[in-house]
């Protein structure tokens, strides 16, 4: 079930419903048995009992995998096309070539690129031993993609390298899954490209997402991978008499993976205000360096329009305006985005999920799962702290007031020294980092944001400052580790308190006693509007207690 976050709570009379849902998964197949040279001695023996391993036999291995291919294709009219090295439009291609009808099942289309990949090679040292090592520098070899379609699981594609032990590698699209899981059991939905829209059942949509996960979610991707691994592509290098006869079995491992939470609006109008509010409010505290705007052709509709309903409505493209909200840390992303009408899409994306410390074996993936949604419940958690920050009275004054952590007495937290700033700006642009931060971390970022006035900033003042932050309790270190975490309270109090500083007193008091001359511009921003209303206001409030002339 998915679990509740404190951005989805606040804005949920603005929403029609939610969903979670896995948009990309990426395993890995290997044979354990060819990753080390005795096992793969010891796998051609029982493949070729009478025959010696050779360099020469093990390239005419590899050919004949092509030959094959080219020969099936050629028999079965299935386009085999060759890429460049680096060609990124393999998707497009197999999108474009994609089958119309709709019960197809199996390949439909095979890319030949090439690509670095582990090769083993087999020599006689001087002595006449045999000695089979892998090559240092992995040699670019053909890699064969079978896009293929699927009942259950739709369009996946398996990319199989032509050199033995064939490692492979198996994408599938969860909400391709989830569309046809939805077709079987009868319910309502409306996708639009890789997004449920509105007309559609969340509710079920989100307890059939749920199959996926757990030891059910597990067997099926273990079925949909030994439905086409071996029968459709493994078979152009070994026959099926000679896997079973050399018990070549692949183990999986998650390699990548896109976990996603998709906030249905009742308004697309809503959904740009706030939206762009959240932008607005969060991009500077949060040290986003760019954001990627891209313009559609009309404008999200303030109403619902009365529509027929149907089983499915899947539309080519977005013709909406497309603003990416995107953070990086190491080889995690997380990225905010609006999609369609009235979809806003918060996406985690795993490069490596090594990242996760969660295990990578196959039997792992409903762990990582589980930790994928925690990230995205704590990345909007922080989110909404920064977007909604507030400051108790009392706190204004406590915060400069000396702290004891034991017998050592701490200095207060004051945002008017500049040191305390800037680490107050890194500690919130660190916050949404899924596995908290070190002190050195917080260093780099205090260097990288404020430049040559803190360039000896070092790990060392940074623990101290982080002393001091925690004994206001705004930070909070991480059990059993050298690791800090940000406090959603404390979230709130140093960005409204950067906020009053930064954008409040500093404008407005700028402007007090130099009122701009000449003739106002024609188009003011609503923010400027406030602002000279205080400036006006100020101005007076100081003539009045004999501060200003």
């Amino acid at each position: 079930m998915a679990a509740p976050d404190d951005f989805s709570n606040y804005i949920s009379e603005l929403l029609e419903g939610s969903y979670d849902c896995v948009d990309r998964i990426a395993l890995r197949a290997y044979f354990r048995l060819g990753q080390t040279s005795g096992g793969f001695l010891t796998w051609w023996n029982r493949l070729f009992p009478d025959r010696t391993p050779s360099q020469e036999y093990l390239r005419r291995m590899a050919g004949d995998f092509a030959r094959r291919i080219k020969a099936f294709s050629e028999k079965h009219e299935i386009p085999l096309q060759y890429c460049e090295i680096g060609d990124k439009n393999k998707f497009a291609r197999a999108e474009k070539a994609r089958p119309k009808e709709a019960n197809f099942q199996g390949i439909f289309l095979i890319l030949v690129a090439r690509a670095p990949a582990p090769v083993w090679q087999i020599k006689n040292s001087r002595h006449g031993k045999l000695l089979i090592r892998r090559a240092k520098n992995w040699p670019l070899v053909n890699h064969y993609h079978f896009h293929i379609m699927d009942k259950e699981w739709g369009h996946i594609s398996i990319r199989m390298s032509g050199h033995p032990p064939f490692g492979a590698q198996i994408l599938l699209n969860g909400h391709e899954w989830l569309e046809r899981q939805a077709r079987k059991a009868t319910i309502c939905y409306s996708k639009e490209g890789n997004c449920f829209i509105g007309n559609s059942d969340l509710p079920a949509l989100n307890r059939l997402a749920a199959g996926l996960e757990g030891s059910s979610g597990l067997v099926r991707l273990a079925r949909v991978c030994d439905r086409w691994i071996y029968s459709a592509c493994l078979c152009f290098g070994l026959t099926l008499a000679e896997q079973e006869r050399s018990e070549f079995r692949y183990a999986y491992s998650s390699y990548q993976l896109e976990y996603s939470r998709n906030l249905l609006f009742k308004s697309g109008r809503k959904l740009d205000q706030v939206y762009q509010g959240l932008i607005d409010r969060t991009r500077n505290l949060l040290d986003v360096p760019r954001l990627k705007t891209i313009f559609g052709r009309k404008h999200r509709p303030h109403k619902i329009g009365l529509k027929a309903e149907r089983l499915e409505k899947i539309l080519d493209r977005s013709v909406h305006n497309l603003t990416v909200f995107k953070l990086h840390f190491g080889r995690l992303t997380l990225k905010m985005y609006d999609k369609g009408e009235r979809v806003l899409r918060i996406e985690l994306i795993v490069n490596n999920t090594a990242e996760l410390r969660c295990g990578k074996g196959i039997e792992k993936l409903p762990g990582i799962l589980e930790r994928s949604q925690q990230m995205i419940v704590a990345f909007l958690g922080i989110v909404q702290a920064a977007h909604l920050s507030f400051l108790p009275a009392e706190q204004l004054d406590s915060l400069p007031m000396p702290t004891y952590r034991g017998q050592q007495r701490l200095a207060g937290v004051d945002i008017q020294k500049p040191r305390l700033r800037a680490v107050a700006q890194a500690v919130i642009a660190l916050a949404p980092q899924p596995e908290g931060f070190t002190a050195e971390q917080l260093a780099v970022r205090v260097r990288t944001q404020q430049g040559r006035p803190m360039a000896k900033y070092n790990a060392r003042k940074a623990a101290y400052d982080l002393r001091k932050l925690r004994g206001k309790t705004l930070v909070q270190r991480i059990a059993n580790s050298r690791r800090y975490r940000v406090r959603r309270p404390g979230i709130r109090t140093l960005a409204a308190l950067l906020i009053l500083r930064e954008q409040v007193l500093k404008p407005v008091l700028a402007g007090v006693c130099r009122p701009k001359r000449g003739r106002p511009p024609k188009n003011i921003h609503p923010l400027d509007l406030h602002y000279q209303t205080l400036q006006r206001q100020m101005l007076a409030t100081l003539q009045h207690l004999k501060l200003a002339a």
